[in-house]
């Protein structure tokens, strides 16, 4: 979309849902294509660790109690659900690790909401992978750049962005697959806008995966409810009182719809390599590259660390002594000591046990900050001091499994494979990842949902929910 922007009253609602309606698979450049199916790849690896966490699994009770199981399948067991239910509970799958991919700069976590939203419909409705492929894209690419619009301010005052925009790329992804027309998806747009939350304030509890997971079945229920002719205002978006003005600090048409069907910002997602807040990522790279030049001995005579970044890492990761393992996946001071004493950064690493352990606490007590604000997010350099005045450091000016390092696809099955086993429901990741590859070639993009669930119907993994 070039030239000036239409901002009258209603256009860039009606702009932006008509592009996710009409983008074409056949237009699409094939990065794009193969981006969406990376997205796809991360967000099973992610939902077959996380189905068995205690915030997903005590909302799955929950949901019990409120109605009966329904047509739409939960990501590592043989559960069924509610449509509205069983997108919630993927979403949150997906993203209560924190080891979902990450859009930049907004720092949103697109496609658990929109996928998980996506694939509730598919097993409702004769769906292709390409079709699924197609509405994924438009999805991730809705919720993105309504996250460009208000940001950076947004996510600064406390606005939980995966929560607040990822219901818009549920909608879309949803109204596409409902072949809505114009009006509808703005109407969906509408419904969606009145359920936008979610807070920063709930990171490192268990309430961050209620609103991920609102995110997802809100954005469905949107569509269905604009389907069926439930009205909503003509600007959802772009209105005096609607989401950009009241969530951000006014209208920016360029964010929303500049080079529209021509920049991807599905192109500027990221994966990775540790299950912890994405600003993390360069200060564990850059301790466990030091790890190997501190005997244990010399780590024990650790005087101070110090922590050079972007504001936005102390701002979001000053977490001393956190109490357990969701706190931990945005704690700086526990993130530096658990790659400094066990060279390792994994599930394992972010749990209750790993919090309880003395030792990290006491060396992550020794972590100062030092801000930088030339730096990027995905920047960090860690400076080690010892009593006895010899000093370590290293810089990373661009982690991997960022935008200059992107994690492959070999790491990416890599990772979906070792997920899988860790959350132990027995599902086998090959199968999954060979659908996942060439989803664009199935006719029925339901069976990934039924390769992620476990085949072993007396897995005492799940069996005890």
């Amino acid at each position: 979309m070039a030239g000036d922007l239409n901002t009258e009253a209603g256009a860039l609602s009606d702009a932006l849902a008509a592009f996710a309606l009409d983008a074409r698979w056949e237009d699409l450049p094939e990065p794009v294509r193969h981006e969406a199916r990376r997205c796809l790849v991360n967000y099973f690896a992610c939902a077959l660790a996380g189905w068995r966490d205690p915030a997903v699994r005590t909302a799955a009770r929950v949901f019990e109690r409120i109605g009966p199981a329904g047509a739409c399948s939960v990501i590592g067991t043989p559960d069924t659900e509610a449509p509205l239910h069983a997108a919630s509970l993927n979403a949150m799958s997906a993203n209560v690790f924190d080891y979902d991919d990450t859009h930049l700069p907004t720092i949103l976590h697109p496609t658990a909401p929109v996928a998980a939203a996506a694939f509730a419909l598919a097993q409702l409705q004769p769906t292709s992978g390409r079709e699924l492929l197609q509405a994924v894209v438009a999805g991730i690419e809705v919720a993105c750049r309504i996250a460009c619009a208000v940001s950076p301010e947004h996510y600064a005052r406390g606005w939980h962005i995966t929560g607040t925009c990822g219901v818009f790329g549920a909608a879309a992804a949803a109204s596409r697959l409902l072949r809505l027309d114009r009006q509808q998806g703005v109407w969906a747009f509408g419904a969606a806008s009145a359920q936008a939350s979610g807070l920063v304030e709930t990171l490192g509890t268990m309430a961050k995966s209620l609103g991920v997971g609102n995110a997802a079945a809100n954005g469905l229920l949107s569509a269905w409810l604009a389907q069926e002719g439930f009205a909503g205002p003509a600007a959802p978006l772009e209105g005096a009182r609607g989401f950009l003005p009241v969530f951000g600090t006014g209208l920016r048409p360029q964010a929303l719809l500049g080079a529209l069907g021509e920049r991807w910002e599905i192109l500027a997602n990221t994966y990775k390599p540790y299950p912890c807040g994405v600003v993390l990522n360069p200060v564990i790279e850059a301790c466990l590259h030091l790890r190997p030049q501190l005997a244990l001995e010399a780590i024990e005579r650790i005087e101070r660390i110090e922590l050079e970044a972007h504001p936005l890492l102390r701002q979001r990761t000053d977490r001393p002594g956190v109490a357990s393992g969701k706190a931990s996946q945005v704690s700086a001071q526990h993130a530096v000591a658990v790659a400094l004493l066990r060279g390792r950064a994994g599930l394992d690493e972010f749990s209750d046990e790993a919090v309880a352990d003395p030792a990290l606490r006491a060396l992550g007590s020794r972590l100062v900050f030092v801000e930088d604000a030339t730096m990027g997010v995905e920047a960090a350099e860690v400076r080690v001091l010892l009593r006895d005045g010899r000093r370590f450091a290293h810089r990373v000016a661009a982690a991997h499994g960022s935008l200059q390092s992107p994690l492959t696809d070999d790491e990416l099955s890599a990772k979906c494979e070792a997920l899988a086993r860790h959350g132990g429901s027995g599902v086998d990741a090959r199968p999954l990842l060979e659908a996942l590859w060439q989803l664009d070639r199935l006719p029925d993009a339901a069976l990934a949902l039924r390769l992620a669930q476990p085949a072993n119907a007396n897995n005492p993994s799940w069996s005890n929910k």
